[in-house]
């Protein structure tokens, strides 16, 4: 997997006039011998990997341009907590996984539940959040658009991103910590069903397998913006692999379901 350099895009920015182009911040490590925090976020208007490693390349407008997005300085921000918790690796979507590599995406999302699971620690930042503390109750007229709780529970590859890394710290828009995944176990399983144990313990790789039925019933009512990716972002979940497609649309579902039934001898996946 692909991490940044939290030191060396800390340097940059800092030095971002005497940077040089060849200035690296991006480094091919094993996560399971690497110790790192990750990001699950809530996608704005973001910098992809071919920007965060040209960015000296370019000229200072655009450059410039590219430091005032929302999603440089989502970039920036987590990786001044990284370097405050003690990890010089972190690694965040948009810009770790190079997409104009077919190979790469397909890799990164057939990989990426793992990731979670390996990290050492996941930020989460609820960039619809103001409070200095986390909601406790349902408000629709704050959180109307995402069934009355911040908007990050309502997307579909947060579920993993959830329930995957054992320690999960969430911070509000402005970067303040507001609470743990531990501390919020009861709130959380509130808001998305999850049972407790899941929620401290993650899913079972051994023993009994989940419920099917109830691994669906958490991903009913999220959503993603591809059709496609309803499936792809359960397929951690479920452990299993199949092709990314993007342009089948909703037979990617379908084409999940087989690959459940094919694996597991869970049968509830019928009932659902």
């Amino acid at each position: 997997m692909r991490l940044l350099d939290v030191r060396a895009v800390l340097h940059r920015e800092e030095n971002i006039q005497q940077a040089g182009s060849k200035t690296k911040v991006l480094e091919e490590l094993d996560d399971k011998t690497t110790e790192y925090a990750i990001l699950s976020h809530r996608w704005g208007k973001e910098v992809d990997y071919d920007e965060m490693t040209g960015l000296m390349k370019m000229d200072e407008q655009d450059r410039n341009e590219v430091r005032q997005r929302d999603g440089y300085r989502k970039i920036i921000k987590s990786c001044e907590q990284s370097m405050t918790d003690g990890y010089t690796w972190l690694w965040i979507d948009t810009c770790c996984i190079d997409k104009r590599s077919s190979v790469a995406l397909s890799e990164a999302i057939g990989t990426m539940y793992r990731w979670y699971c390996s990290s050492q620690l996941c930020y989460v930042y609820l960039n619809d959040v103001d409070d200095l503390a986390f909601p406790t109750e349902p408000d629709f007229n704050r959180f109307g658009r995402s069934n009355s709780w911040p908007e990050w529970f309502s997307r579909g590859w947060t579920l993993q991103e959830l329930i995957a890394p054992t320690e999960v710290e969430f911070f509000n828009k402005d970067w303040v910590s507001i609470s743990t995944k531990r501390d919020l176990t009861y709130t959380i399983s509130r808001i998305t069903g999850i049972s407790s144990s899941i929620l401290w313990w993650g899913l079972p790789r051994s023993g009994p397998e989940p419920n099917v039925a109830q691994i669906l019933s958490w991903a009913a009512d999220r959503k993603t913006t591809r059709v496609e990716d309803r499936a792809y972002s359960l397929l951690g979940l479920f452990d299993v692999n199949m092709p990314m497609l993007y342009g089948e649309g909703s037979k990617a579902f379908r084409r999940l379901q087989f690959e459940i039934i094919r694996a597991s001898s869970n049968h509830t996946i019928f009932a659902w």
